[in-house]
């Protein structure tokens, strides 16, 4: 039973920024000892409330009550002093310190003047026992997984004494065997009686591990402490997005006769002479989306990454245009593939589809920065890159208060909207999808399915990489399966299910 006063009361909280409303009359109720759920979409106002309660940013309106108690939170070190911690989805740690060291920097137990590390050690150590968090304290972060770096990112926070917990999309960056290892973390943070604010918008997983869940739409709360008995994963999801749930289908055919790419025993080698991709050999039609299924790490990136020449091939043929007008581009550095109209979305959006650092409108330019509307001659023309970049944030409801903040201050499902806008805009011939809806929500999801079939009804040929099997499955006309760098199986994606496509991925099975 939870104590009669709750550990974290947000009331009617309000957030505005130039040009947005980030959170509007927001209510949270948190109880003590529970795992609580926070829901939403990219760009829902998620991040702000965490960044208010975190002292991080100050409401415009509303209260903040911490154990009953009325507070301002003016920094996170009064948010610290309130028992409130924060796990970011980026980790803050530094490579060249110890797990010890990190966790007690700006913290240090002293003795005598000096810091005392034997205290720290076996408080660290005790801490670590006790929560099930299997942390060592004296090895250098820099070797440590990303599994292993949130927890000590857990543990840093719990040193300093926080009894609520915030955990800023934890799963993202984790592994499944990784995610279970985490909610068995929290699953003992909770029996210890802590209490864990879980943010995420994966409901498969908040309806394994929360106690309750609230959602928010639009910087708004739509629905609190919901139980996940008593829901469902489609139906959380309908709150998200405020309307019923779109699936990932391709209706009717758009598929034509004419080749726009044809790839014919292309090879790849590792510097050891190992083959990554081995013989591959498919073709993609004007209209038609070919989706590639395979385990991560049998070639799909090095596939794509050589289709881009962003990766030499050591044996067979990249053709790219229809008959008649066919050029061998195996050859051709990017810069010229993406000039004849070869678009790209990467698996990797931060490291290699955006400058976080830069503005909307200088990551409109990336990739396209040698042609119209990004240039005038010799010359960059920024009006005409603004103008277009206004004109993707318009037509791809890319949600930001203007094109001159930089992309690090848009939500993932946001970034990747601006990417699909900027890949899309100058009439690209053939589009390299690579994950294009790894990482964000279901309304984000469902807007670039949408973008894809237009794209395909206009002719455009899409080349799609994605390990969610229902969307290559939904938003595939041709589907290929494979494994250790081959092609070993072509799909009906009309017929197969998802349970056959992964065991042929496996090579458990053979998928018809």
């Amino acid at each position: 039973m939870p104590d009669q006063v709750p550990a974290v009361r947000l009331s009617s909280i309000t957030k505005r920024f130039p040009g947005v409303v980030a959170n509007r009359d927001v209510g949270l109720t948190i109880e003590r000892g529970e795992v609580h759920a926070l829901c939403g979409e990219n760009g829902a106002g998620k991040s702000t409330l965490m960044k208010i309660l975190y002292g991080m940013q100050r409401p415009d309106e509303g209260t903040i009550e911490i154990d009953g108690e009325p507070v301002t939170l003016r920094t996170p070190a009064d948010a610290i002093a309130r028992g409130i911690g924060m796990v970011h989805q980026h980790f803050k740690l530094a490579d060249n310190l110890t797990v010890l060291e990190n966790v007690i920097l700006g913290a240090e137990p002293r003795r005598r003047g000096r810091i005392d590390f034997a205290a720290a050690r076996a408080r660290i150590t005790e801490m670590s026992e006790q929560y099930g968090l299997r942390v060592r304290p004296d090895v250098l972060v820099e070797s440590l997984g990303v599994g292993d770096r949130q927890r000590v990112e857990i543990l840093k926070v719990l040193y300093r004494g926080a009894r609520v917990l915030i955990l800023d999309e934890p799963t993202a960056v984790l592994v499944p065997q990784e995610v279970e290892e985490l909610f068995g973390n929290l699953r003992e943070l909770r029996a210890e009686g802590l209490t864990v604010l879980f943010i995420s918008h994966k409901l498969d997983e908040v309806l394994s591990v929360a106690d309750t869940i609230s959602v928010i739409r639009r910087g708004t709360t739509v629905a609190t402490r919901l139980s996940p008995d008593a829901t469902t994963s489609r139906r959380l999801a309908e709150l998200m997005v405020g309307s019923e749930l779109p699936t990932p289908e391709l209706r009717e055919s758009t598929v034509t006769d004419d080749v726009q790419l044809d790839v014919a025993g292309l090879t790849v080698l590792t510097p050891e002479g190992r083959p990554v991709v081995d013989g591959v050999s498919l073709s993609i039609r004007r209209g038609e989306i070919v989706g590639l299924a395979g385990v991560e790490g049998n070639g799909q990136s090095e596939l794509i990454e050589a289709v881009m020449g962003l990766r030499s091939a050591d044996a067979g043929t990249v053709s790219y245009g229809p008959p008649g007008d066919r050029a061998d581009i195996t050859h051709w550095p990017t810069r010229r593939r993406r000039e004849a109209g070869i678009a790209y979305i990467p698996e990797d959006r931060h490291r290699h589809g955006l400058v976080l650092e830069g503005s909307l409108w200088e990551n409109r330019m990336l990739g396209h920065q040698t042609q119209r509307p990004n240039v005038r001659g010799p010359w960059v023309d920024r009006r005409g890159a603004r103008r277009d970049t206004t004109r993707i944030v318009r037509e791809y409801d890319v949600r930001t208060p203007g094109i001159e903040v930089p992309a690090a201050a848009l939500s993932g499902g946001n970034q990747q909207k601006l990417i699909v806008g900027r890949e899309m805009s100058g009439d690209p011939r053939l589009l390299i999808a690579a994950h294009p809806t790894r990482g964000i929500d279901v309304g984000a999801q469902a807007a670039i399915w949408e973008y894809l079939r237009r794209a395909r009804a206009s002719g455009l040929a899409v080349l799609l990489i994605s390990a969610d099997l229902e969307e290559l499955i939904g938003m595939s006309d041709t589907l290929h399966v494979i494994l250790r760098g081959r092609l070993v199986a072509r799909v009906d994606p009309g017929t197969v299910t998802p349970e056959e496509l992964g065991s042929a991925m496996t090579g458990a099975g053979t998928a018809s």
